[in-house]
């Protein structure tokens, strides 16, 4: 449901000045660990292996996996036999289908379905961060990326917003995603309605702190509701977040 465009402006590829990047492909996306100072092979190897295990519990194109087995049980039901690894997950997904009224969904798909794409990515990294954190205390300053949905675990990162030239500095914990269809055209849904998101902005983006899950989840609610219902639901229900918009009007 969700489409992250971002751009690390301290480098990415190979080398570039004294940001080292390594690139990955996880979860259907390219991912990728960018490390100022030393070579992060050591990281990378680590953000793999949190991201496979989160892929292979929450992949809704997998039949055999544990999302997929456990998607036409009740929602109280999947809380309690669900990996303890990703109930964290699956209840930030319940509570935002609560809170926006059925907008976001991780039943979009129909009665008796799961996918958990627009808030799963965002969760990985986090978790990844956390593994970081534990192992490598005293790492070089590091930004983990998984399909556009960033987060630094230390260090200051400049980032670019594709479209309207936007730039900010992503802070030590802070996570940001986007939202929008520019790239893969429609395919963000009202869940509520199952149809299209009707007069969409260009793209909407939230930092949030120490949540790429939520930073993933939220741009795709900000997408659906638009400006001022966004606007609205952020202050009454996650004022910790920033919203970014760029307006179609910019980038005709």
């Amino acid at each position: 449901m969700t489409i992250l465009a971002l751009a690390s402006l301290c480098g990415c590829g190979r080398r570039g000045g004294d940001v080292y990047s390594l690139e990955f492909v996880s979860m259907g996306t390219t991912a990728s660990v960018k490390a100022r100072g030393e070579n992060p092979q050591k990281a990378c190897e680590a953000v793999k292996e949190v991201f496979a295990e989160v892929e292979r519990l929450l992949n809704a194109h997998d039949a055999d996996s544990e999302l997929s087995r456990l998607a036409k049980l009740s929602d109280e039901e999947i809380l309690l036999k669900c990996s303890p690894l990703v109930r964290p997950c699956y209840e930030a997904a319940f509570k935002l289908e609560r809170e926006t009224g059925g907008v976001f969904s991780p039943r979009w798909r129909g009665e008796g379905t799961l996918d958990l794409g627009a808030i799963a990515k965002g969760y990985a990294v986090d978790l990844a961060v956390g593994k970081l954190r534990e192992k490598f205390p005293d790492g070089p300053e590091t930004l983990v990326d998984l399909g556009g949905n960033l987060r630094s675990v230390s260090g200051e990162w400049t980032i670019g917003l594709h479209g309207g030239g936007e730039t900010f500095v992503l802070k030590p914990g802070e996570a940001v995603a986007t939202s929008g269809e520019y790239f893969r055209g429609k395919h963000i849904k009202n869940a509520r309605t199952g149809g299209d998101v009707e007069k969409p902005v260009y793209s909407v983006s939230v930092i949030y702190p120490e949540s790429a899950m939520m930073a993933d989840a939220l741009s795709t609610v900000m997408f659906i509701f638009g400006r001022e219902k966004g606007e609205a639901f952020m202050r009454k229900n996650y004022p910790s977040g920033k919203v970014i918009w760029i307006n179609t009007e910019q980038n005709r």
